[in-house]
């Protein structure tokens, strides 16, 4: 047992200072350690505060992964304390209400191998000398910030030469009543026209980017990082938040062009978040360009109550029983099909047993013969080249 390695504390932990110290003691080589104090009430005993955390320093030296989670007896006494935790990789602030910038800032300086850092409703945390500090001498290599009130998208603009080594990055905004009556378009009152300094920093090495309730309006903002990425593997955007705050959408662009052909089934969102978008009662065309769609994407793509032009460009996934699903979209009028060489004549005869478009064009997909097409609607638009216009647009020579 003395080479346990990680430990999880719950609220059940009373007189924790001295609980906690018995443990360290008993397992030296504790490397992580997660306390959660959710669902504690007083009469639990009491909470672990700022003397535990410096049992961490004293008796935990292998210590690499702390996780805090509704501590709400440590402040920056105990952050102070943590800061002499050498060999900390790894640390997670949860609902944290009375840590502030100045304890953070001690970690920062303190723990020089840390490389991972979530705060999340942690309240106080304003300023960010520490942010900065990180980025210019720190070696931060995942950020995740949520829902910290003090705490908004041009700070992470202070973040400069930190970008470069940066792999995981997750920011999502506190909202407040003003983002109500704002609606979707999120005002942000702190912006400089003139001030495009901020935005000259590089991020090659970020594979992982999610992004929810961010400002944007007047100015790009934290958006520029999506234009620097050039080693993304993952990217989460909130589709149902979205779905809810922006009524008078109607039309959407997914593209997925120069992703390589074994990247993952998750494509940044869910499905609830998908099909809550897509059922908006405002959406009218829908692009999916080398998206990740199979067969049963289509049939919820099919539920949109007034989408009017589908287009699928390099959907290698979707086959005949995809075009039957969106044979019985209810308004569709216009479909085009680009380099989906898995949809054959049988998808189109799928589609001519609706007797429902008004358009159809086809272009490059392998398995379509002209006759087939024709089948569908008398006046379609075919080709079986590939054309430098559809090059363009699956990203073969360069932006369209």
């Amino acid at each position: 047992m003395k080479l346990m390695g990680a430990i999880h504390v719950g609220a059940g932990l009373c007189t924790a200072t001295k609980a906690l110290t018995s443990l360290c003691v008993r397992f030296p080589n504790l490397q992580k350690v997660e306390i959660d104090y959710s669902g504690f009430i007083p009469g639990h005993g009491k909470q672990l505060d700022n003397k535990g955390l410096f049992v961490f320093s004293s008796h935990c030296s292998s210590l690499t992964d702390l996780t805090l989670s509704f501590c709400s007896c440590i402040d920056d006494s105990g952050l102070r304390c943590l800061a002499y935790c050498k060999t900390l990789v790894s640390l997670r602030l949860n609902s944290a209400p009375k840590i502030t910038s100045i304890g953070l800032f001690s970690v920062a300086v303190g723990c020089t191998s840390l490389s991972a850092l979530h705060l999340i409703d942690c309240e106080k945390i304003d300023s960010v000398e520490w942010l900065e500090y990180l980025g210019r001498d720190g070696s931060l290599k995942e950020l995740v910030v949520k829902n910290c009130k003090g705490i908004n998208h041009r700070d992470f603009l202070k973040f400069g030469s930190g970008w470069m080594k940066l792999q995981k990055f997750e920011f999502e905004r506190k909202r407040g009543i003003d983002d109500r009556l704002l609606g979707d378009m999120v005002y942000d009152s702190s912006y400089n026209a003139h001030n495009t300094d901020i935005y000259d920093f590089c991020c090659e090495s970020l594979k992982d980017l999610r992004f929810a309730h961010i400002k944007t309006w007047p100015e790009v903002g934290l958006r520029v990082v999506l234009g620097k990425c050039k080693a993304l593997e993952k990217l989460c955007l909130d589709l149902y938040a979205i779905a809810l705050n922006c009524p008078m959408l109607q039309i959407i662009d997914l593209r997925f062009t120069r992703c390589s052909h074994d990247w993952p089934l998750e494509i940044g969102f869910t499905q609830k978040g998908f099909l809550t978008l897509i059922q908006s009662r405002a959406i009218r065309v829908l692009v999916l360009n080398n998206a990740n769609f199979f067969d049963e994407g289509m049939k919820a793509v099919s539920s949109s109550p007034h989408l009017e032009t589908l287009e699928l460009i390099l959907c290698h996934a979707v086959t005949y029983v995809g075009m039957r699903f969106i044979a019985h979209t209810p308004c569709l009028s216009n479909l085009i099909l680009r380099a989906c060489h898995n949809i054959t004549d049988v998808g189109m005869a799928e589609l001519g047993r609706a007797h429902k478009l008004e358009s159809l064009v086809i272009e490059y997909c392998g398995e379509i013969s002209l006759q087939a097409a024709q089948g569908v609607i008398k006046s379609v638009h075919y080709s079986s080249k590939f054309s430098d216009a559809l090059k363009k647009k699956l990203g073969f020579l360069g932006k369209c």
